[in-house]
């Protein structure tokens, strides 16, 4: 057995305290004893090792785009150029996702940006690179889930309930006010700071920010990720399914999707393959059930199963090669 930290399993009470915190970014200690049945003392130290070790961390992100912002790129890159085509993707800011291919051959890209800058690089940019040998761009139509909706399979339908803040998003990132973006940007790195260091990072007394951060909370207009190495949760298959799916049976395909454990993001897109579903597995066996399985109900009429050799950037996440990764 490795006995390396970065891929040490956390066990089960560490699976429920990462659960509890997808559905509260900044559940306390004597919350998350109450509900999950824990003595205060040690469900602080276990929140506390999660957290100060690195294992765990928990973050702001930027509320969704509306549609046809983003676009979901898959490139076809030559051999031996992958590291430089995906450093040179990651690197970009309107790119918050690359994930490189098991097999070595293909980079999939979610692009967010403005038309004219989106166009630049998939009309442009990339087809004059000589590595790249091909690049299909769909526009998202639809996002059914995202990395903040996913949850891990870890709390009973009592807790996940008791836990969860109520509202859904509601706001764009241009509609919060001057306070609420100061509040966003501070939280990026650390979602979980006191409202006291935010009053210091803000400039706006403490008890103003106590009580905007919990609106914000409450309403979804701020949403937080609790980022996490799959691998650490016994999640070793990370893989891309691109699907074809009937169009009077994609919004059912799509929503029963969103609430499958295994799956951290769907969305539905333009073109052949109309909905895209990212996976974490334990293994391949458990992929092969999800395929022959899970998805046979859903009037699925061709899949697509890409391995993810490398997620060399994700929402929340750094670069590969770079610190918080």
């Amino acid at each position: 057995m490795t006995t390396s930290m970065e891929s040490e399993l956390l066990d089960q009470l560490d699976r429920r305290l990462i659960a509890a915190l997808q559905c509260d970014a900044r559940l306390t200690a004597e919350r998350a004893a109450r509900v999950l049945g824990l003595s205060a003392r040690v469900a602080g130290r276990r929140l506390a090792a999660l957290l100060e070790s690195g294992a765990v961390q928990v973050v702001a992100v930027p509320p969704r785009e509306g549609p046809g912002s983003t676009m979901l790129l898959r490139i076809k890159v030559l051999r031996g150029k992958l590291d430089t085509i995906t450093a040179a993707l990651a690197a970009r800011p309107d790119i918050a996702f690359v994930d490189m291919s098991a097999g070595g051959e293909e980079v999939a890209a979610v692009l967010t940006a403005a038309a004219g800058q989106r166009d630049r690089l998939v009309f442009r940019q990339l087809p004059a690179t000589s590595a790249i040998t091909s690049v299909s761009a769909q526009t998202v139509l639809h996002v059914y889930a995202d990395a903040t909706d996913w949850r891990l399979d870890a709390l009973t339908a009592a807790e996940r309930a008791e836990l969860t803040l109520a509202g859904a998003p509601s706001r764009t990132e241009a509609e919060l006010s001057p306070l609420d973006q100061a509040l966003a940007r501070a939280l990026q790195g650390d979602a979980r700071l006191t409202a006291t260091a935010l009053a210091t990072r803000t400039g706006y007394p403490e008890s103003t920010v106590r009580r905007r951060l919990g609106a914000l909370l409450r309403d979804r207009a701020l949403l937080t990720q609790v980022i996490v190495d799959p691998r650490r949760l016994g999640l070793e298959v990370d893989a891309n399914l691109y699907l074809q799916v009937p169009p009077a049976h994609l919004d059912a395909a799509g929503r029963a999707l969103a609430a499958h454990p295994a799956v951290h993001g769907v969305i539905a897109l333009t073109g052949t393959a109309n909905l895209s579903a990212a996976v974490w597995l334990r293994d391949l066996e458990e992929l092969h059930r999800f395929i022959t399985r899970d998805l046979a109900p859903l009037s699925i009429s061709g899949i697509d199963t890409v391995l993810v050799g490398r997620a060399v950037k994700r929402p929340g996440h750094a670069p590969a090669g770079r610190s918080g990764q």
